[in-house]
């Protein structure tokens, strides 16, 4: 079998190649763009989380001091 001079593809499938590899680079300029948000909103919400348990801690410790200030008061 012979083979036909000239490139092996046709100016339509370089366009066609040309136009997927600009996709995939967006897509993979997208992708990563997403991923560091992800990270960046999950650093967030642990911050978040700890802030959370901080002020649980904080109102446990005021609730127990204001049940003693009320345990301390006189009797009607």
């Amino acid at each position: 079998m012979t083979r036909a001079a000239g490139p092996p593809y046709s100016a339509r499938m370089d366009q066609d190649l040309a136009a997927l590899e600009q996709k995939l680079t967006s897509l993979i300029a997208h992708t990563r763009a997403l991923r560091a948000a992800n990270e960046s909103l999950r650093r967030e919400l642990a911050a978040a989380h700890e802030r959370q348990r901080q002020m649980m801690m904080r109102m446990e410790q005021a609730s127990a001091r204001v049940d003693a200030l009320i345990a301390r008061m006189p009797g009607e």
